[in-house]
C-alpha cells in the first residue's frame, strides 16, 4: 500500500476520545526530527511557527510555494504521519481550495488544519460558505486518493476572551461541528476553548474527534482526556519557548 495512504490511516486511528494524540507542533525538518526522536507518534506543523521561522508573520504571509516546500522537507525527514496547518488553504473559493489541497498532498502530508476565519480579517465565514469550503477540501483529497484528516477549525473561542465564553458561542460551535462533519471533516478544532464544562459538552455533542490547544490556562492532558478530547496540540507555544531560550542564551553569551 502507498506509504502516504498508510500514514493517513494511521494518523486517523490515533484520534481517540479519552485517549488524545499529542501533537507538539514543529516548523521545519530539524524541529520535526527532534520531536520525533522525543517519542512523537505523528507531527503537526503550526502556521505561525512555520511563517516566523522564515521571516514572515502568520496569516498566509509565507508564500504557498515556500510553505509547501517546507512541508515536503519535513515529510522527507521523518517516517511518521505529518499534518499541515493549511490556514485558509490560500484560497477563498472551492475550486481554488480543491487545487491547492491537491498540491499540498503531493508533499506527502496526510492531514490539514483548515480554519473558518476569513484570513486577514477578524470575521468568520458563515456556516454554509465554510461547509462548501470543507467539502471542496474533501473532494480534493478524494480525487488524490488520499484519506487525509481534515481538522476543521473554528475561531469562535480564540477571538473572544476566555471569560466571555458562553452557551451562545458553544451552540454556534456545535452547529459548525455538525455542518463541517456533514461536509467531510474528520475532526473539529476549537482553539482558545479552556472551560472544562464547555469542552465536555462540545466533545459529547459531536461524533468528530475534538482538538484542544494547550495554551496557558487550559486543563492538563489527563483532564482533557477525561473530558473526551481526542487531540491536543501546542500551536506556537514550542516555537516561542525555543526563541525565549535562544535569546536568553545569546544574552548571556554577549554579557560574558
Amino acid at each position: 500500500m502507498n506509504k502516504q495512504i498508510t500514514h493517513a490511516e494511521t494518523f486517523t486511528s490515533l484520534h481517540e476520545k479519552g485517549n488524545p494524540v499529542i501533537l507538539y507542533n514543529i516548523w521545519d525538518a530539524g524541529s520535526a526530527t527532534a520531536v520525533r526522536d522525543a517519542g512523537a507518534k505523528a507531527l503537526a506543523t503550526g502556521s505561525a511557527p512555520v511563517a516566523m521561522a522564515q521571516g514572515f508573520s502568520d496569516g498566509q504571509k509565507i508564500p504557498l510555494d515556500m510553505a509547501l516546500d517546507n512541508a515536503g522537507r519535513i515529510v522527507d525527514a521523518v517516517d511518521i504521519p505529518v499534518t499541515m496547518d493549511f490556514e485558509g488553504a490560500y484560497a477563498e473559493k472551492p475550486l481554488g481550495i480543491l487545487a491547492n489541497v491537491q498540491r499540498a498532498l503531493e508533499t506527502g502530508v496526510v492531514g490539514f488544519n483548515f480554519e473558518d476565519q476569513i484570513v486577514g480579517t477578524k470575521d468568520l465565514y458563515d456556516i454554509e460558505t465554510q461547509s462548501a469550503r470543507v467539502a471542496a477540501m474533501r473532494e480534493g483529497c478524494d480525487a488524490a486518493g488520499i484519506p487525509a484528516f481534515i481538522n476543521a477549525r473554528t475561531d469562535i473561542f480564540l477571538k473572544a476572551h476566555p471569560d466571555t465564553h458562553d452557551e451562545v458561542m458553544l451552540e454556534d460551535a456545535m452547529a459548525r461541528a455538525q455542518a463541517y462533519a456533514d461536509a467531510g471533516a474528520s475532526g473539529f478544532f476549537a482553539p482558545g476553548l479552556r472551560d472544562e464544562r464547555l469542552i465536555a459538552r462540545l466533545c459529547d455533542s459531536t461524533e468528530l474527534p475534538v482538538n484542544i490547544i494547550a495554551l496557558p490556562g487550559t486543563p492538563d492532558t489527563p483532564k482533557l482526556a477525561e473530558l473526551g478530547v481526542a487531540r491536543i496540540s501546542y500551536g506556537p507555544v514550542p516555537y516561542r519557548e525555543m526563541l525565549a531560550w535562544l535569546q536568553d542564551k545569546a544574552r548571556s553569551a554577549f554579557q560574558s
